[in-house]
């Protein structure tokens, strides 16, 4: 597969497509993708049972679930800085921190099994989050430097599609161990960590250490020949490739234009975006599904996700990211509003919003990761992607406190009700705040 990549990289993407003909993805974008196929069939096995396991079985509050999940993604949050920092320091950094990310993460679903108390537990969850933190920006860095900066979001909708197919794998997997095993819990968390050692294993060997990037690699007035972005008139032979630098400090990352007014819609659109498992119970208690059949809710949203994360990466490429991650924001207005509705005896509703929940993710996840690659040059790709990352993960964070302690206080339909007017005036603000501005300059070389 490295081979593979090196002939993508250096055959293809370096050179000019023909006109009306899409570039091949890259093979590196294939292998992170089975990576992450791997890995999320470990995690949403676990997260699949998670909030039944804590809310029924150890009679865990809504308030005390909301605290433990934004713990879930706000440690994810605070470490995803480091990551991209680290990543961009040396070369081949960005698999190196990757690595370090899927292995902690790995390590921590065999913890489950021998803890049982809520503060052990909330540990665990937190180291297995910090890696997730630690891998993400990396990753995607990765991504967007072995694909041409035209395709990036049909490439991060090739790589989420691949990704969601082990979320979609994870929970039924999960499903069938709770039907057959003694022990339903504990067979779960040990079937995930040996396909989390699985997914580290493949990083290892398959993923190159360093992917080149296509828009460095070739010339757009001299096709074929090498340079550098910002110098692509070099009088004084081919210009040698920057190398990766983390100099930047991150108040300058905030300084661009393009990066200030992402991280800002990120974060407001963050702070009313409902965690999956508060959905998925919600869900449940208006339906009044059972605990055996609880796993099976997150299918919904994963082949939704699975069979729309190309065709709208596509569409972002060719009328605008920033339009189709605000029309994702309107899809998750939708499902808050088919809650709030009286859902009655038909499983049509539940159908729609599991539908409408994946779209959303189809239209932002991936979208999202691109339209910041784009505003960011390749030296600190890592670090602008985190910058934004976390930005939404702290705001998501925020989020799952403020809606478990709402739904303590005045009850699911009021939390939701809240949650759904502070997402539609955040789409109008964050409508605002992304159109083009004349101060939006193409992204310059780190110095």
């Amino acid at each position: 597969m490295y081979l593979a990549d090196r002939r993508t990289t250096t055959g293809t993407a370096g050179r000019n497509p023909a006109p009306g003909r899409r570039a091949a993805v890259p093979a590196t974008v294939f292998a992170l993708g089975t990576v992450s196929l791997v890995t999320d069939v470990s995690s949403e096995m676990v997260s699949a049972v998670l909030p039944l396991y804590l809310v029924a079985g150890l009679g865990l509050s809504p308030l005390g679930f909301g605290l433990l999940d934004g713990l879930y993604n706000g440690v994810s949050a605070l470490v995803r800085l480091v990551g991209g920092r680290l990543a961009d320091r040396r070369d081949g950094g960005h698999k190196t921190v990757a690595v370090l990310g899927y292995g902690l993460s790995a390590l921590c679903k065999p913890l489950l099994l021998a803890v049982h108390g809520v503060p052990l537990i909330g540990a665990v969850l937190a180291a297995d989050r910090a890696g997730k933190g630690l891998r993400t920006a990396p990753r995607d860095a990765m991504i967007s430097l072995a694909c041409e900066p035209a395709d990036r979001a049909r490439a991060f909708g090739v790589h989420r599609a691949m990704d969601t197919a082990g979320a979609l794998l994870g929970p039924l997997l999960a499903f069938l161990v709770l039907r057959t095993a003694a022990e339903g819990y504990d067979a779960v968390f040990t079937v995930s960590g040996c396909v989390a050692a699985l997914g580290v294993l493949v990083l290892w060997l398959f993923v190159p250490a360093r992917p080149s990037d296509p828009a460095r690699l070739s010339d757009p007035a001299h096709p074929g020949r090498p340079t550098s972005p910002g110098n692509h008139a070099s009088l004084s032979g081919p210009a040698l490739p920057l190398r990766p630098t983390a100099r930047t400090p991150l108040r300058d990352l905030l300084r661009r234009p393009k990066v200030r007014r992402l991280t800002a819609c990120a974060v407001l659109l963050g702070l009313t975006t409902v965690s999956d498992s508060f959905l998925y119970l919600t869900l449940q208690r208006r339906l009044a599904v059972t605990e055996a059949w609880f796993p099976l809710l997150p299918l919904g949203t994963a082949t939704a996700f699975l069979l729309l994360a190309v065709p709208l990466g596509a569409v972002a490429d060719r009328f605008g990211r920033r339009r189709l991650f605000l029309c994702g924001h309107l899809a998750l207005l939708g499902a808050y509003g088919l809650l709030l509705a009286p859902l009655g005896s038909s499983p049509a509703p539940a159908v729609a919003v599991l539908a409408l929940h994946g779209t959303f993710y189809a239209a932002t996840d991936g979208v999202l990761a691109a339209a910041t690659a784009d505003a960011v040059p390749p030296e600190i790709r890592g670090s602008g992607l985190a910058v934004v990352q976390t930005g939404q993960a702290a705001a998501r964070f925020v989020c799952s406190i403020a809606f478990g302690a709402a739904w303590t206080a005045w009850g699911d339909r009021t939390a939701l009700g809240a949650a759904a007017t502070g997402l539609l005036v955040s789409a109008a603000a964050s409508a605002v705040l992304l159109r083009p501005s004349p101060t939006d300059d193409p992204p310059e070389p780190a110095r």
